[in-house]
């Protein structure tokens, strides 16, 4: 049976497209040390002319609306290809922030409190300062790589961050002070701990993109049972979503030593410098060795559906 080409997928129709790209082409150079590898520019929502679920495996590193929310997934699903990464169900899943908060909590992961809203039915914000407070942080219910973050500090900022929502729905979380972890996860598994030290105090999109805005802890400064608590955290966020292969979890890890989850992603950014490669690097995988243990499963999956297909 001879190998599959991985059909490294880059840049879609979101706003996260330029972090999307990057992710790909690196990604498509380590990748290639491995296996056959193809780069496809993804500038519908739609399979890219040349895709062929006979030949490819998908390695997606397609960032928001319709990259990570289920509807790539959901594409390859219909036209039987393999693809590496959650499913369409749970793609839909974590990329909601409400869901993925009620998902979790039932498998006893700690989240923050808070609001979620239809822009035609927003609460005013005196509403959200009576249940909440007004240290506050709003942001999209279906975003990633905080595009449309912001974070309240009083009464006028919550105010403003309110009276600007015109569209969509939106999450608003009451502002936990402490330190901001992320986690790797591979094959269910957890691995290393990075902690996020934003210059701002904010890890937001400037401080995300903008070299030298944040200090990265590889691996984080924690005591053994502290980090087994994260990382256990971490696999049962996982689990509860019903994610495949592999994910990044993060954490607000409060002043009492609770980690709360902030999100799953489930297609993050993949630059070498990226948390999840920082993350790999703690368990003793460079890049080149992570994505290609990441895109394996995928490459077992159609190896199976290509073998149940012949007399």
């Amino acid at each position: 049976m001879s190998d599959p080409v991985i059909a490294v997928f880059a840049g879609g129709t979101s706003a996260e497209r330029e972090v999307s790209s990057g992710s790909g082409r690196a990604c498509a150079l380590a990748m290639a040390r491995s296996f056959t590898t193809r780069l496809f520019n993804i500038a519908a929502d739609a399979l890219p002319d040349g895709y062929d679920p006979e030949r490819h495996v998908v390695f997606s590193t397609l960032h928001g609306t319709f990259g990570e929310d289920g509807g790539m997934q959901r594409l390859l699903d219909a036209a039987g290809g393999a693809y590496a990464g959650c499913d369409a169900a749970s793609s839909a899943l974590t990329m909601d922030k409400a869901l993925t908060k009620e998902a979790v909590s039932s498998r006893g992961v700690r989240v923050a409190e808070g609001i979620v809203f239809d822009a035609e039915a927003k609460p005013q914000a005196a509403e959200v300062a009576r249940r909440l407070g007004v240290r506050v942080i709003v942001k999209p219910n279906n975003q990633g790589s905080s595009v449309g973050l912001s974070v309240v500090a009083d009464m006028k900022g919550l105010e403003a961050s309110m009276g600007a929502i015109a569209r969509g729905r939106w999450i608003v979380e009451r502002r936990i002070d402490g330190r901001e972890l992320s986690v790797g996860v591979l094959g269910g598994s957890a691995m290393g701990i990075v902690e996020i030290r934003p210059a701002s105090g904010v890890y937001d999109y400037a401080s995300k993109y903008t070299k030298g805005m944040t200090e990265y802890l590889v691996p984080a400064p924690l005591e053994g049972a502290l980090c087994d608590r994260v990382r256990t955290a971490a696999e049962a966020a996982f689990a509860a979503c019903g994610c495949r292969d592999y994910a990044r979890v993060d954490f607000i890890l409060s002043a009492q030593g609770e980690p709360l989850l902030l999100e799953i992603n489930t297609l993050p950014g993949m630059k070498e410098t990226s948390l999840l490669p920082m993350s790999a690097r703690c368990s003793g995988l460079d890049f080149t060795a992570l994505v290609r243990e990441m895109v394996s499963p995928a490459v077992e999956r159609f190896r199976s559906r290509i073998a149940s297909l012949r007399p």
